[in-house]
């Protein structure tokens, strides 16, 4: 089947398509909401479902050998690039979950949901950079990335 995604699998295809569907609705289909003390912009997925933020997520599997040194090697990787990160146009936080039950290690952005098509345009520098020195560490396994978003409840 010819989808314009050469090379891509299955997965990264759903991706690609969830990350513009979402930067796509942050360009296009903003409405106001106003509370009683502020107004912010939200979007609305479907009915009930609406959101101002959109995250992308970094994440891979650590392993506890050697003194746990993959985990080490991932948090010195974040460290290089977390002072880029907090410097993109819109960003609200980075953050860094940490499992030790699941070994899972993840990095989260979130940004403005309407600052976050210009991040995906720019391919989510330094995204690349980062899931490379990732899968360079001995014992980092199942990288992968994600895109969703976030609203309080």
């Amino acid at each position: 089947r010819k989808d314009g995604y050469t090379g891509v699998t299955r997965a990264s295809q759903r991706l690609h398509h969830c990350t513009s569907m979402f930067a796509i609705a942050a360009r296009t289909t903003v409405r106001r909401i106003a509370p009683t003390t502020f107004t912010r912009s939200m979007i609305t997925i479907t009915e009930g479902v609406e959101f101002d933020t959109i995250a992308r997520e970094w994440r891979c599997k650590w392993s506890a050998d050697n003194d746990k040194a993959s985990l080490a090697a991932a948090q010195k990787a974040l460290e290089e690039v977390a002072d880029e990160l907090k410097k993109i146009d819109g960003v609200k936080g980075v953050t860094r979950t940490v499992c030790g039950g699941c070994l899972d290690f993840k990095v989260a952005t979130s940004l403005e949901a309407d600052k976050f098509g210009a991040w995906e345009e720019a391919k989510f520098a330094p995204e690349e950079t980062f899931l490379e020195k990732l899968k360079a560490i001995d014992g980092i396994t199942v990288v992968e990335t994600q895109t969703f978003t976030l609203m309080p409840v």
